[in-house]
């Protein structure tokens, strides 16, 4: 008899943890099994795949193969468990059934009994339960502009998922649907649509639909989580004297004041003026000092009196 390594035929390590275990076999079980994969080879996987299932999504029963593990024995090796060895584990033959699966291996029918593989598989071909796997999780980026963000909306996308028939034939299908954004949400936020993924087959749910947020560019806008900045430009004289100046929001035009002698790339704050969350983001506004045009002999003249009346060197700090 060989030893079989349930690790390597479910693709996990051997600390992998009860979700890695599901995630796996869920994966594995859609891909290789007879009713959706018509490849020969895919009802002998199936098959590996339920015994392997059965034995480590169950901590009873991974805990004792474990303990054989700790023998040395080898996937593909010969292998005897230990004199005396007699499992403790309940059987409870919960899992997914199937009317196409045998009973499991001598090796686990060796290591836990064969009354528990047929439990397993109670009512295959004797109208029980049919095989059932849950839908698979559909994962979308969603764009949102900084204003849906801002006001929360409704968006409609249309989805590229399958469905099943009663023989587990799998053919493509387009769905539409209307998904709510909440107001404040950032980039990179998941959304979760519980049952809005793929087909459930065979009577089992529906997976989910995960939504990533990804944020529009704004032309006005850049974003740094819930805060946001906007460069404000800003005339010499406005800087120079100080000014009261129309400044653009999420939430609408509000009026800034700006100190005399600002500094182009001076920052100033509109608190809670960005995206709105538990504690709201702000507006950060960067003054950028515009020069105007200077295109007739008056403009020259005035930028000359300037010049001369006051004397000021931009580059003093550079020492030159």
């Amino acid at each position: 008899m060989k030893f079989k390594d349930y690790y390597k035929t479910m693709g996990v390590p051997e600390d992998a943890s009860a979700d890695e275990i599901k995630k796996a076999y869920r994966t594995l079980a859609r891909k290789h099994h007879p009713d959706l994969n018509k490849d020969e080879e895919a009802a002998d996987k199936f098959k590996e795949l339920a015994e392997a299932n059965e034995v480590l999504k169950d901590p009873a029963k991974r805990a004792e193969y474990d303990q054989i593990r700790k023998y040395g024995a080898s996937a593909g090796e010969e292998f005897a468990p230990p004199s005396g060895w007699r499992s403790g584990a309940e059987f409870s033959g919960g899992g997914y059934t199937t009317a196409d699966a045998a009973e499991f291996s001598d090796f686990f029918e060796t290591l836990f009994g064969q009354h528990a593989a047929r439990k397993t598989y109670a009512g295959a071909g004797t109208g029980g339960p049919p095989f059932a796997i849950r839908g698979e999780d559909i994962h979308y980026r969603i764009p949102v502009t900084l204003e849906e963000s801002y006001k929360g909306s409704t968006r409609g996308i249309s989805l590229q998922t399958h469905r099943f028939d009663d023989a587990g034939r799998a053919s493509p299908e387009t769905r539409t649907l209307n998904v709510k954004i909440p107001k404040g949400v950032i980039q990179g936020q998941k959304i979760r649509l519980r049952g809005q993924g793929g087909a459930g087959f065979g009577g089992a749910p529906n997976g989910d639909l995960y939504m990533e947020v990804e944020l529009e560019p704004h032309p006005l806008f850049s974003v740094d989580g819930r805060d946001v900045t906007l460069v404000l430009p800003v005339a010499p004289w406005e800087a120079a004297l100080g000014a009261t100046a129309k400044v653009p929001t999420l939430g609408g035009t509000v009026n800034l004041t700006i100190a005399p002698g600002a500094q182009s790339g001076q920052k100033l704050r509109l608190k809670g003026r960005g995206l709105p969350g538990s504690a709201n983001g702000d507006q950060y506004v960067v003054l950028k000092i515009v020069m105007p045009a200077v295109d007739s002999a008056e403009d020259r003249a005035l930028m000359e009196k300037m010049r001369r009346q006051m004397p000021f060197n931009p580059r003093e700090t550079l020492g030159v």
